[in-house]
């Protein structure tokens, strides 16, 4: 006699006898973790062993011939390890050394009649606004030439603090930033908006149809490409909007024009030959403010980090859900490749929070274990 074939009802009702089980033993497993992160606490056991898990992974996984369920249980695995890796950081709540020993909180930025400030461009550039917008227009600042002078300014105690550009609102991260905030002793203690309104600046008398040559910052051009699209010109790269005014003033030649600032405009005399043409009217960039001191202030609300991971099935959830886990808002993630190593990336997050919150300290413990090349940025 064929046998029945069950309803799916039936076979629902089997399985979700079987999830409350798989539930109940879930929250045993957690009661566990709760004693294990203790034992290991008591120990001085680190709570991340890799190798310890992938045993693990093996041992489950083994004489399993469905490769479909092999790929299933470690998948499942490895998250059941992670939020238990998780809950054992939330148990365990030890003091963050690294933190303690690089960072220091304050009440606000310390600020001197002496202070200096050295910013990317030279007057008229946004950088200088951006500068001038922080710290007033009476603090004693002034430019360099390129992005990694400022870094070396403040690296030699020429200057106290610096500006530098990190993100635009319509073009995205500046390049070469974030390498310099990786490869210099430096910390964000701060950020700035600067609305940018970019303009076609000339020499007086200069037209528009006449121009054959437009230099600007490579921000600058990509921002204004859709209107330097209509137009038969050779685009050229300078290091800063205002320099690139600054020069098309300098040479005279009418056929030259610059995409810079209305103030750069004024700054160099030169002429508007045609007005906001940045693609987008709500064009921002985001400047982050630099100090040598490893500070931030009691009021910070924003955490800069950077890591590195091998590109992996999960790797990249697993360490965002530590923040998930601890109730903490990713405002920005950004990743790049890592050069001469394949497939891995180094990641830029910016997360809500401050260096002396619990849930914060909670989260960076975790990830801190578990990348490598970790780093915090700033808190500001």
């Amino acid at each position: 006699m064929e046998k029945k074939m069950r309803t799916a009802q039936e076979i629902r009702d089997d399985i979700k006898e079987l999830d409350q089980r798989i539930a109940e033993l879930f929250e045993k497993r957690m009661r566990y973790t709760e004693e294990l992160a203790l034992a290991k606490k008591e120990e001085g056991a680190p709570v991340y062993d890799k190798n310890r898990e992938d045993e693990k992974l093996a041992d489950i996984t083994r004489n399993r011939s469905n490769p479909f369920i092999v790929k299933g249980l470690e998948e499942v695995f490895i998250q059941i390890m992670s939020i238990s890796r998780k809950y054992q950081y939330h148990m365990i709540r030890q003091r963050d050394r690294y933190i303690e020993n690089y960072f220091t909180e304050v009440p606000e930025l310390v600020m001197f009649p002496d202070t200096r400030v050295v910013y990317p461009g030279v007057p008229g550039s946004f950088s200088e606004m951006a500068c001038e917008k922080f710290f007033g227009k009476e603090t004693d600042h002034y430019g360099v030439t390129t992005f990694k002078e400022v870094a070396f300014a403040l690296n030699n105690g020429d200057a106290d603090y610096g500006v530098l550009p990190i993100e635009n609102s319509s073009a995205g991260d500046v390049t070469g930033v974030y390498n310099i905030l990786l490869d210099n002793d430096v910390c964000i203690v701060g950020e700035v908006f600067v609305k940018v309104e970019h303009c076609l600046l000339g020499l007086p008398g200069s037209r528009v149809e006449e121009i054959d040559l437009v230099i600007s910052h490579p921000q600058g051009l990509m921002q204004s490409a859709p209107y330097l699209d209509t137009l038969d010109v050779e685009l050229k790269s300078v290091e800063n909007t205002a320099i690139a005014a600054e020069r098309v003033a300098r040479d005279g030649n009418p056929r030259h024009a610059a995409v810079a600032s209305r103030r750069a405009a004024e700054n160099y005399g030169l002429e508007i030959l045609a007005e906001n043409i940045n693609f987008e009217a709500s064009n921002e960039t985001r400047f982050v403010i630099l100090s040598k001191k490893r500070q931030y202030t009691s009021d910070a609300g924003k955490i800069s980090i950077s890591f590195s991971l091998l590109h992996e099935s999960g790797t990249l959830y697993n360490i965002l859900s530590h923040f998930l886990y601890n109730d903490l808002n990713l405002s920005h993630i950004e990743s790049v490749p890592l050069p001469d190593r394949q497939w891995e990336y180094r990641f830029y997050i910016d997360v809500t929070g401050n260096l002396h919150d619990t849930e914060v300290r909670n989260a960076l413990q975790g990830v801190r274990a578990e990348v490598a090349d970790f780093k915090i940025l700033g808190n500001y």
